[in-house]
């Protein structure tokens, strides 16, 4: 199956669909992740969510506070990981 590109928008329903990020504020593709509450543990619930969906394993490496700044970001990031496969 060939791979299909992940969105800002994907890492958004990804988010609130498990309830990953609880906050009023509606999120965007450059929202700060961080700023709105993302904590170590839903950015590791997050990333293996991402790795079982996408198919791909995260170097912890590429875990940083930078990479899951925003939807935007993250998306680069599992993306960029995706291809490298």
């Amino acid at each position: 199956m060939p791979f299909s590109s992940i969105t800002a928008e994907s890492i958004i329903s990804l988010l609130t669909e498990h309830h990953l990020l609880e906050t009023d504020e509606p999120l965007q593709p450059d929202s700060d992740l961080f700023a709105l509450g993302l904590d170590s543990l839903a950015t590791m619930q997050l990333m293996l969510h991402l790795e079982r969906d996408v198919g791909i394993a995260m170097p912890a490496s590429a875990i940083t506070r930078e990479s899951f700044a925003t939807p935007e970001k993250l998306a680069a990031l599992v993306n960029s990981q995706a291809r490298a496969l």
